[in-house]
């Protein structure tokens, strides 16, 4: 499917507006470039950020759209057409206006026709979940959309709310309240770190002053869970590896995933679940990491391997490597409902799994990747070592690391695992 995104609308002789999704030239930290709505006029052009960032493999520059490269490009060139039909409504309401209007008015009428400060906080947060359903990103509109939901019943369900009444105070007040309701710094932080990519969407999207930032005052990082994070020694994790299951066969894949996991550096659930065949190239395993869209090279060291060939040898025929999605061909939302399926059944398995393998401590889908961490610092792998090999949420200090190390130092670390 091959979707042309340029669109020139006429005005008068030798005045036209052109309308065109294209990359921008200027090079993120990441490699990517953003993807924006260009609207040029006599020879002038504004630029519209779009919510995407592409390498230039996955864009066809003579359409105007993403290519077959492009994961879900279907659903993300059908959101770029919604993008350029909003600069087409706006045109056509100037052009009923006035004979001639200036690309500064078309931009004052474009930010305005979908100012969330207008509209209000909720409007703009449907529009974000929306647009991240259309482009198959599921787990972040259920984010969004659950702490749109919870803002809503803290303002006892009153939609009158714009980024302006977002202040510290309010930010604070809505803390409070979700204490009172029993609320941890942990899920605390979630929902405010919702609020706070929201905001930065919005002064992205030049609809709020950037001046008015709240969360310079209000600091989401003091809300990091205090709890412990949950790890097994090496001697736990072999106990798992070695675990007689012949009675528990349903137990089998469980434990294949999660011994996975822990010899792909942490490799989480979602990526397992998405990882192709094709992703599997000369005795190494390529992917992007969904959370934080790091790209990661990991050898496959020898208990990888065998369960890649069990993998192989008893696929369902489809191109991923774990018999979680059944089918090639699911939606977004089909793929995230098959996620939360398996992955309850998945944690169900590993408590099973831990008490078979006597570990009193609480296994869950997660733990392999802090267990990952927590042995190589048992076998006093430098702690750099051990962040690149993990990636970080914040992806600056990611890029930092891939800057400074080799993959081949990160393998050779691991290999101390064998």
């Amino acid at each position: 499917m091959t979707i042309c995104c340029t669109y020139v609308v006429p005005k008068i002789p030798l005045k036209m507006i052109n309308v065109r999704t294209v990359l921008r030239k200027k090079q993120l930290s990441d490699g990517t470039y953003p993807v924006c709505l260009r609207v040029t006029k006599d020879r002038r052009s504004k630029y519209f950020k779009t919510i995407y960032n592409v390498s230039p493999k996955e864009w066809d520059e003579r359409t105007g759209s993403f290519n077959k490269n492009h994961s879900n490009f279907i659903q993300d060139n059908r959101l770029l057409l919604k993008f350029r039909d909003r600069a087409l409504k706006v045109i056509a309401e100037l052009e009923m206006e006035k004979d001639d209007f200036s690309l500064r008015e078309f931009e004052h009428n474009f930010r305005l026709a979908f100012n969330p400060v207008r509209r209000n906080v909720f409007d703009f947060w449907d529009e974000i979940v929306e647009e991240l359903k259309l482009a198959g990103r599921m787990g972040n509109a259920r984010f969004h959309n659950d702490t749109s939901k919870s803002v809503k019943r803290y303002l006892k369900f009153d939609k009158d709310l714009s980024f302006t009444d977002i202040t510290p105070a309010f930010l604070e007040k809505y803390e409070a309240y979700l204490r009172s309701r029993g609320g941890t710094d942990g899920g605390i932080g979630v929902r405010m770190r919702s609020i706070r990519a929201l905001y930065n969407h919005a002064i992205r999207r030049n609809i709020v002053k950037e001046s008015l930032y709240p969360f310079r005052a209000y600091k989401v990082s003091r809300l990091k869970g205090r709890g412990a994070k949950r790890a097994l020694t090496f001697e736990e994790v072999k106990q798992i590896i070695n675990v007689d299951l012949s009675e528990n066969p349903e137990l089998l894949n469980s434990k294949s995933y999660f011994v996975f996991s822990f010899y792909t550096r942490g490799m989480n659930f979602a990526d397992m679940m998405k990882l192709k065949w094709k992703d599997i190239k000369g005795g190494n395993i390529y992917y992007t990491r969904s959370k934080t869209k790091g790209n990661f090279t990991i050898k496959i060291l020898p208990p990888v391997q065998e369960i890649l060939d069990y993998y192989r040898k008893n696929s369902l025929g489809t191109k991923y490597v774990f018999p979680i999605l059944l089918h090639d061909e699911l939606t977004p939302n089909q793929i995230e409902n098959r996620k939360t399926k398996v992955l309850k059944n998945y944690n169900k398995d590993l408590k099973a799994i831990a008490e078979l393998a006597e570990i009193e401590k609480s296994v869950t889908s997660y733990v392999a990747r802090h267990s990952f961490a927590n042995c190589l610092k048992q076998k006093g792998v430098a702690t750099d070592v051990i962040s690149e090999s993990l990636g970080h949420q914040n992806m600056a200090i990611t890029q930092a690391y891939l800057k400074e190390l080799d993959t081949s130092v990160v393998d050779k670390a691991i290999e101390v695992l064998l």
